[in-house]
Formats: structure tokens, sequence, C-alpha cells
């Protein structure tokens, strides 16, 4: 799958930009504030329906009460895809093939798209969140399945809370009985999300390791353990889920608060069994962030079967010119890709075919190199 064009009306600083695009790498380059990165938003919310980093209203132009983004799609079928968001009534339209999509989730999966950002140190770095955000992203675009259970359990986290909180306050056979209803619910869910979470952890490692030997060879051996439920010997993941939230019950509704279920999981990235996020160095957290992403996009392509784009804003900047120049090698190997860089020529050591595009930025408008 590849996107051969794309239009942005009031997107950003982009007031009326018109680009073709090559099948293989898209150098953006420019200045800082011209509206690089903004392109890759713009391909990401074809892709997904929404911004990586930013609410709809923050993507308009400043003088301006509406935007669009319109693209073309080309792979076994072709695909026009329209995004119109109107401030006077807060509200953005999605079309697929002139036909209005009213559900994100009918979108997520079709057009895969893979992300690399320097805000990607959060995954390695940051909270369990973070780590639980990027697997349920690349598991959602793989399977239509999970997203509709990760929903639905979402769901019932909400309204769960919100009876913990009543009955924090006031005991009351109704509202226990209610308890009772959604806790069946998280369990039948929670069940769902952590098979398909182990079972992906699983197939994923294999990615990261080959991934992580095309970048680093073998001087290190990365790997994801998966951290959920405690599980017994003799139990199985149902047994286990339903001893745990009936055993913390009553500190749960003292607290107010959903204590057990895969919403508090977490993966712990490894290199040569040591814990990244505590020992790892900061040259080997940024190698393995980049080393997820490409991971994912092999992932994506081979469950699929369908290429994902694959967008990279101001990674080059943040990488030694050793690890830099084995991922530009590396991207040979990858399709349709999107990458913003400051300035080419002080990029020399990556790869450019003459199939490959640069599209130079200045004061808003493109121009092709």
């Amino acid at each position: 799958m590849i996107l051969s064009l794309m239009e942005l009306r009031n997107f950003r600083k982009h007031i009326n930009t018109n680009l073709k695009f090559s099948e293989g790498l898209n150098y953006i380059v420019g200045g800082n504030g011209i509206g690089k990165t903004a392109l890759l938003e713009a391909i990401y919310l074809l892709c997904t329906t929404k911004s990586f980093y930013a609410r709809d209203n923050e993507m308009l132009n400043f003088n301006s009460s509406d935007f669009e983004v319109k693209g073309m799609f080309n792979g076994i079928t072709s695909d026009k895809v329209r995004v119109y968001y109107n401030s006077l009534d807060g509200k953005k339209y999605y079309f697929l093939n002139d036909k209005i999509i009213s559900r994100a989730s009918d979108v997520i999966g079709k057009f895969p798209v893979v992300t690399l950002t320097p805000d990607d140190h959060s995954i390695t770095q940051g909270a369990p969140s973070e780590r639980r955000r990027f697997v349920d992203s690349v598991i959602s675009q793989a399977s239509k399945t999970y997203l509709k259970i990760l929903i639905d359990y979402n769901k019932t986290l909400k309204h769960r809370a919100v009876v913990l909180t009543k009955l924090s306050e006031k005991l009351t056979p109704s509202l226990l009985d209610e308890l009772e209803a959604w806790t069946e619910n998280l369990i039948n869910n929670g069940i769902e999300i952590i098979i398909h979470r182990k079972n992906f952890i699983e197939k994923f490692n294999e990615f990261i390791k080959q991934s992580y030997y095309k970048i680093m060879g073998t001087e290190e051996i990365p790997s994801i353990r998966y951290q959920t439920i405690d599980i017994n010997s003799d139990e199985d993941v149902k047994a286990a889920l339903t001893r745990l939230i009936e055993e913390q019950k009553e500190n749960e509704i003292r607290r107010g608060s959903n204590l057990i279920g895969p919403h508090r999981d977490d993966f712990i990235f490894e290199i040569n069994g040591i814990n990244l996020k505590t020992f790892g160095s900061q040259g080997q957290n940024k190698t393995f962030q980049t080393v997820l992403r490409f991971a994912e996009f092999f992932y994506l392509k081979d469950i699929t079967g369908n290429t994902p784009i694959f967008l990279l804003d101001d990674v080059f900047g943040e990488l030694d010119s050793f690890r830099a120049a084995k991922v530009s090698e590396y991207l040979k190997e990858v399709g349709q890709t999107f990458i913003t860089l400051t300035d080419f020529a002080n990029f020399r050591y990556l790869s450019k075919t003459g199939s490959d595009l640069i599209i130079k930025l200045q004061n808003g408008e493109p121009a092709y190199a």
C-alpha cells in the first residue's frame, strides 16, 4: 500500500499544499517550524482518523475556521480519503471513497501506519501505560477483534469505577449487584486481552531480535517480557483473574478504583536479560525505540499482508552516525517511508537511490529536488 497523493487546506501552516510521493523513501527537508512534522501528522490522520499528538482544533490554521486533508491510497485497490474539520461545530468528518465513516475502529488497520518520533522515549523510559499503549496500538492494527475487546474493556473500567466510587460512599444491594455485572464483563474481556497480549509478545520477540540484529549485530540480545496477573501453576487465566478480583474486592470498594486486570500490565524491555529502563544507556534506549518501530512494521506486514506506511520524524538527529547509517541502510527493506530532516547536506551517511524523493519546504511551499 502506498500514499500517492495528498492535498492539505488550512492544515497548520499549509494553506494550500498539494504533494505527490515516491513509492520508496520521501525525505521532507526544511528548517524548524515550517510544517515538516505537519505533513507526517496529516498522513497519520488519513490512516487513523486522528493526529499522533494533537487535538483536532490544534491542527487548524490560526486564520481559518476549517481544514481539509485528502489522500489517495493505492494497493490492490485504490481508496480516496478525505478528512474535514469545522471549528464552528467542533466536529471532524472522515470520508472513505465519498462515504462517511462514523467509527475510528472501522478505519484502524485498513491503512497500517508506523510512526517513529522523539516522543518514543516514553515507551522505554516512561510509565507502564506508555508500553501498554504501544502494544495495544500494534495489536489493534493487526486485529479488529482485539480492538473491539479493548474498547469494550475500557468502557467496562469506566462504568465499574463509577460503581466502586458510589459503593465507597454507601453500600447498597443494588450497587453490589451492578458491580458483579461489570466484574463479569471485566473478567471476560480481561481474559481475552491477556491471551492476545501473551500470544503477541511470543511472536513479536522474534521480530524484535531480527530488527535489532540488523542495526547492532550480535553484540546484544533484546527481548520483551510480559508482566501480567499472578497465575498459580494449577490455574487458568479466568480462575486467576476471578480469584484476584475477589481477594481485592473490599480494597477496591474502599479506594473506589479498579485494582486488578490487564489495565495494570507492564512490558519489561531487556537487553541481555538486563532491564533497559533501569540499567540501559541513552544509546541503548534510542536503539530499542527504533527497533520497536521496525519490528512493528515487519510484524504488521507479515500478519496483515499489507505493507504499512513508515513515518520517521526528526529521528536521525538523535542517533550517532553509526546507528543512523545502519537505520538508513535498513530502510531499503521497508516500503514507502516519510522522513523529516532539517538539512539533507548534514546527513551524507543516509542512503538515497534514484527512486527516492527529496521534498524541500520553504515558507510552507514544497519543491522537489
